[in-house]
This record gives structure tokens, sequence and C-alpha cells, in this order.
């Protein structure tokens, strides 16, 4: 059992240990960095660590392990997708193995315990999957390449009223990503002049969607938009189909968590014609893409990547390039200061770190599920430039 007084004790080495580089000459360049990974490598959430852990071993494989002049060692470390685990081994990473930037974090609850050892220890960590608009604002060494939620809602809305969708029902998993895009997309739909007929949310626990999609059926909207977490998309798209909601004429319109890439083709036909709107699609026409793609499925026995994966390759482009800006110099501070700004073209096409928010500025495409050479694609057909959060401002 873990007291107290141990509590105190590891919080009092922590302090101790990183303090004593600002007492001392400042960090100068090393010849081995260590990147703490801390990823869900086992337990409910598994997929969303073993696809992260992929796209950072895919940008290694195509750009090597070498930053500069000095070598990137990562140090990878199962959290479970428990809290307590991620606060504790995100502590001992940086205080027993000198880690000098942190990456990862699958779940917001999993990001926001880690910002007091951030503040303190004055550490970078790149958000590679959490999507709740307010983790950034709690520490000021977060920087965020995934994305965040209301960034795919706000063009979903859009494309929603450009489109002739009036009506709509809004269907969210209960939590904090699921609140954010629901707001996202309920205050863009509003402006443009759509009316939201009913808000429905689903626990995130053990979901059956069956009762929450029998209302949506009764309201009787044009569409329904949807937001559950990508492991779930497949037993929503059953449900979808089971309670007959195409045939009643609704339309399904979501994010792209819904059909996400790595289980579209679990969930088979049903998901045949879908809408969703999200920064990245497996089907994304460009070189970089390719490379990344066929990298990932090369080491993972025709894994395809998704944007769990791109968000880990990103991650590791934009540690690489700030070690690149600080000339090697592994100083906490000098290296956030080295993302604010950085613009680079990913898999996903182009993006930037916000100088003023430490968040991802990327484009959102629109994109239909469709078959192509007998397998099930997100095919983008459309591309909002340039989203920011809406619901964080810079300066």
């Amino acid at each position: 059992m873990i007291t107290r007084r141990v509590l105190l004790a590891s919080s009092l080495a922590l302090a101790a240990t990183t303090m004593l580089p600002f007492m001392a000459a400042p960090a100068m360049a090393e010849d081995t960095v260590k990147i703490g990974l801390v990823l869900p490598m086992t337990g409910p959430f598994a997929s969303t660590g073993r696809q992260v852990e992929a796209g950072v071993k895919a940008y290694m494989a195509l750009n090597g392990d070498m930053a500069g002049k000095q070598k990137i060692e990562i140090v990878l470390r199962d959290d479970g997708g428990v809290a307590d685990q991620t606060r504790r081994i995100a502590q001992e990473l940086v205080v027993n193995d000198g880690v000098k930037m942190l990456a990862g974090f699958g779940l917001t609850p999993l990001a926001l315990s880690v910002a007091p050892v951030l503040s303190q220890a004055k550490v970078p960590a790149i958000i590679t999957s959490a999507t709740t608009s307010v983790i950034t604002q709690k520490s000021d060494y977060f920087v965020r390449v995934s994305m965040a939620g209301p960034q795919s809602a706000v063009p979903v809305a859009k494309w929603a009223v450009e489109n002739g969708l009036k009506k709509v029902v809004t269907l969210v998993t209960d939590y904090g990503p699921g609140h954010d895009i629901e707001k996202g997309f309920t205050d863009e739909f509003k402006k443009d002049g759509g009316e939201i007929a009913e808000a429905v949310r689903v626990p995130l626990q053990n979901p059956d969607f069956a009762p929450f999609l029998q209302r949506v059926r009764d309201t009787k909207p044009d569409a329904v938009f949807v937001f559950v977490p990508s492991g779930v998309g497949s037993l929503f798209m059953k449900q979808f189909v089971e309670r007959g909601l195409a045939d009643a004429g609704i339309k399904l319109i979501a994010t792209g968590d819904v059909t996400d890439d790595d289980l579209l083709k679990a969930i088979g036909p049903a998901a045949k014609g879908v809408i969703t709107g999200h920064f990245y699609s497996a089907d994304h026409d460009s070189p970089e893409n390719k490379a990344f793609v066929d990298e990932v499925k090369k080491e993972n026995d025709g894994m395809r990547p998704n944007f769990m994966a791109v968000g880990g390759y990103d991650a590791m482009h934009l540690a690489y390039a700030a070690l690149e800006k600080t000339g090697g110099d592994t100083d906490g501070t000098k290296l956030i200061e080295a993302m604010k700004g950085m613009e680079w073209t990913s898999p996903r096409g182009p993006i930037s770190i916000d100088p003023d928010t430490r968040d991802i500025v990327q484009d959102i495409y629109m994109r239909e599920v469709k078959e192509k050479d007998g397998e099930l694609y997100n095919v983008e057909f459309a591309t909002y430039p340039k989203i920011h959060d809406p619901f964080v401002e810079g300066k």
C-alpha cells in the first residue's frame, strides 16, 4: 500500500532532482537522449498503445535514430490505462531514467494526471492521443499532436448545414471528449441555422446503444451526429443497422473515431456511406502517407495505421525537430519553446503547433466510407483547412 509518507518522500525526491539542473550550469547536449513513452499497452485501451507505438517505430525506421548528433532512445512503459499508474510511471521516468521528454497518454485522465510532474520537473510532454480541450492549459509543458475533439466536430456541423441537414440529434459518449465534441458541433450547427432536436449521452462503461438509438429514431431527425471512442465503433454500427435508422432515412454523420481505420474491416458493409470528419485517413493521398502506411504494415503483420499511429509518428517528428532547433540542448523550457510554432508535412497533411496554445492546427477532411480494391476506406472528398481548437483562444 502506498502511504502518505511514501508519497511525500517521492515528491520531495522529485523536487530535489528537478531543481539540481537549474542550480548548476544549463543543460547541454548529450550523446543519448531518452524519451519516455507512456501508453496503455494492456487492458481495454491496448489498441491505442499498439497503434501509437507502431507510429513511433515507423518514424524512427524512416528517419533514423539520430536527431542531429544525438542518439534517440525510447523508454516504453505500460500504464494499463490507469491514471495513478501514469503519474507514477512519469515520475519514475523523469527521476530514475533521466528522460528529457515524455510522450503518449492515451486518455484524458492519464494526461491530466502528469500535469504536476511536468510543471515541477520542467519536462515537455507530447500528447499523442488524448483530446479534451482543457489538457494543454493544465501545464505549460504540454504540447499536442493528436487533436482537440471540437476540431473535427465544427467542420462536420458546417458540412451538415451546407448539405441541407436542418434537424439533428447529437449522440455522444458521456465523458470529457464527448462533452467537448457535442458542444463544438452544437454551437456551430445552431450558429449556421440548424436545429438540435435532442442531445443524447451514452455511458462510457458497457454501453448499450439500442435504447438511445430508438430515442433517435422516434425523434425523426434528418441526421444523427455521433461520437463514440474508436474501440466501440463496431458495436455502435451494428446496433445502428439493427435499429433500422438508415432504413428510416436518418443519415449518420460522425467524427472519425466511429469509422476508425483499424476497425473498418471488422465493422464491414454497415459502414458504407457513413460521412465523417477527421484529421487522418489511411487512404490520404500523399507520398508521406504512402511511406508511413507501408512501413506500419510491413512491421506489424499488415496492420493498417489509424489516427493514433499518426499521432505517435508526429510526436517523434516534433521531438527530433525541437532537439535540432536547440542544438541538442535538453533543457525542458528550451525544448518546449522550440516546439512552439513548428510547421511540417505529416502523413495526415500540413500541420503546425500554435505558439500561444501549444495545440495542433490541422486540416480536417470530410470522408465517406467506400470500398476500394476490395477493402473499406475513409475516402476524403472535402477539406476544411487550418482548424484550431475553437474552445482555446491564443494570445
